[in-house]
């Protein structure tokens, strides 16, 4: 015979919990996952993450109905303050867990990549950059468009609005005044 305990108070639901009847977990839990998810969810961003916090809450409930104390308050209040707990718990873990990460991504980053090369790279993208921004409005429109939007010569012809053997020569002979001016300031292209 099944209990129910859809009219029962939730201390009687904590009783019930005590003496393992499922049908009283049940019942709190239709109750009150909801807010506890509602609450969880507002600490992490990962819904299962959220979803593991009310399980957790609800199987600590199961395991230890007798911490609560209806006298100190409502069964939704202890729920929510031990969400919060495990919630608080897992962003720091998280956030411990990210920062060693982090540490460990620094400490076997590349030792032979160093300042000089990074000011060098710096040196060089403003040196193309600059280079770019004196080719005529054309060519430089082709170029950004094919190489740094990523689109096909067809692609690139349709957002100007011209044959795509235009669009061609434009790179072509772009690319060809850009290599000139480069290397007329020390900067070497590499094919590839």
């Amino acid at each position: 015979m099944r209990d129910d305990f859809a009219t029962a108070s939730d201390a009687a639901l904590v009783v019930a919990i005590a003496d393992h009847r499922q049908c009283a977990l049940d019942e709190a839990y239709r109750r009150h996952a909801g807010a506890v998810l509602g609450l969880a969810k507002r600490f992490v961003d990962d819904q299962a993450q959220a979803e593991e916090i009310v399980q957790e809450v609800f199987l600590r409930l199961w395991n230890d109905a007798g911490r609560y104390e209806p006298e100190r308050g409502a069964l939704r209040s202890f729920l929510l303050a031990h969400a919060h707990g495990r919630s608080i718990d897992l962003m720091r873990s998280e956030g411990a867990r990210r920062r060693r990460e982090e540490r460990e991504a620094r400490s076997s980053a590349r030792p032979d990549y160093h300042l000089e090369l990074a000011v060098l790279d710096l040196a060089t993208t403003e040196c193309i950059q600059a280079a770019l921004q004196r080719l005529p409005s054309g060519e430089r429109g082709a170029i950004e468009l094919a190489y740094f939007g990523e689109h096909s010569y067809r692609e690139v012809a349709i957002r100007l609005d011209v044959p795509e053997g235009t669009v061609k020569s434009r790179i072509r002979s772009g690319l060809r005044r850009l290599r000139g001016e480069l290397a007329a300031r020390g900067v070497t292209l590499v094919d590839g």
